[in-house]
């Protein structure tokens, strides 16, 4: 019984820990760029879709930590009840966030890394939607099965720290590139595999599952993002700009 009541515990200070850090690297990431761009930047962002796109992704990040919260506070009506309006700000992030990854390829962005093409970087946030898509859908399947549904949540957030870790400011990380923004949450999440499976003495495999998978798409996008095929296909996405 001591030993349920310490994984429990375990798992509360871990997903809490994740929540605060999520909206930390979220808030530092976009802060030149968003959150205090008027500070940095005083030009206006390049368009309303934008800044529905960042009010969108700040919910989430605030939802992700009140719904920790919720089940850290045993409140799991209230999680379970909140759950589907979490699905309904799903849905429109991955309408508004499709619309603003193909504006950006189509009109170009400052978030494009340096030496590569708009339309061939569209395909990392394609990506990062594909993967959030999997990932909630697995969480929502997957929901009254506490133990895999919260594993596949951390993924979740897991999956949007890329695009936050690429815009830190610090000019020798982000010279590294992928080995930097898709390195740094390959380790996390395998740590969190590695941690989960200690803590509680047995491997997750719903969670293993999703890392390898999150952790394939970065090599496919990388591998994708110059071949004629994937600029053809984004040739045609852009149209929808």
């Amino acid at each position: 019984m001591m030993d349920l009541v310490a994984r429990r515990a375990f798992d509360r200070r871990l997903y809490m820990s994740a929540a605060i850090l999520f909206s930390i690297v979220v808030l530092i990431g976009f802060a030149r760029t968003y959150y205090l761009k008027i500070v940095f930047d005083p030009t206006p962002l390049p368009s309303l879709v934008v800044h529905l796109h960042g009010l969108l992704m700040s919910a989430w990040v605030l939802m992700f930590m009140i719904q920790v919260r919720l089940i850290a506070a045993h409140e799991v009506r209230i999680h379970q009840r909140l759950g589907w309006g979490v699905v309904g700000l799903a849905a429109l992030i991955i309408v508004v966030g499709f619309a603003t990854a193909v504006r950006a390829a189509k009109y170009g962005s400052r978030s494009t890394p340096p030496g590569i093409a708009p339309q061939a970087f569209l395909i990392v946030p394609l990506f990062d939607l594909l993967m959030f898509a999997l990932l909630l859908g697995g969480a929502i399947y997957y929901r009254k099965r506490a133990a895999d549904h919260k594993r596949l949540m951390l993924l979740t957030a897991i999956n949007f720290v890329p695009p936050a870790i690429a815009r830190i400011p610090i000019a020798p990380l982000q010279a590294l590139g992928p080995l930097w923004f898709f390195g740094l949450p390959t380790v996390v999440a395998l740590y969190c595999v590695g941690l989960d499976a200690r803590r509680h003495g047995r491997l997750n495999r719903v969670f293993l599952v999703g890392t390898i998978a999150l952790i394939a798409s970065y090599f496919v996008r990388l591998a994708l993002m110059n071949t004629g095929g994937w600029m053809a296909t984004a040739q045609w996405l852009t149209q929808f700009a």
